[in-house]
């Protein structure tokens, strides 16, 4: 996509999809962008912004697409060993990467895994990504790379390499 725009003289946008956002470039002025990540447990509210240029930015979680069913949530993220919604202690997994496909499968994929293996994966990745995570506590979990273009009214911890 970001092709096709360029191809056409675009040389600076934002293109946001709910929880998929793509950024082109920077501002006109020159600044990175301002992408806010929804706070899973407040609709209208977020629960950081994250700074960033000529990445994705997509979220995963559980509080769009749900139905409860004998006082049980069912959600649409499925665990693959198990069938059944994912249980990780994630309820919100942000991946951002220069490249949007990706970025989608890997904020599904550490929603799915939990917070030690998705930090595993991060530190032993080849693919160069970030993520922001929100645990079932309410703490979110950012890595190093992104300390400096991420801020938060929740008391956040940041995973190094």
């Amino acid at each position: 996509m970001d092709e096709i725009l360029r191809e056409n003289g675009v040389r600076s946008a934002v293109i946001s999809l709910g929880g998929n956002v793509q950024t082109l470039g920077s501002k006109p002025d020159g600044t990175k962008w301002k992408i806010a990540i929804r706070d899973p447990e407040n609709p209208s509210g977020y629960l950081g912004i994250v700074t960033t240029e000529e990445k994705a930015v997509i979220t995963s979680g559980a509080y769009e697409r749900f139905f409860e069913e004998d006082g049980i949530n069912y959600h649409h993220i499925l665990n693959p060993s198990t069938g059944y919604p994912a249980e990780s202690g994630i309820i919100s997994s942000t991946v951002i990467c220069s490249d949007g496909t990706l970025a989608d499968g890997l904020s599904t994929a550490l929603y799915v895994i939990g917070l030690e293996k998705s930090s595993d994966l991060w530190k032993n990745s080849d693919v160069e990504f970030d993520f922001i995570l929100m645990t079932s506590d309410k703490h979110v979990y950012i890595t190093e790379n992104i300390k400096n273009d991420f801020i938060s009214d929740y008391s956040y911890s940041i995973i190094s390499k």
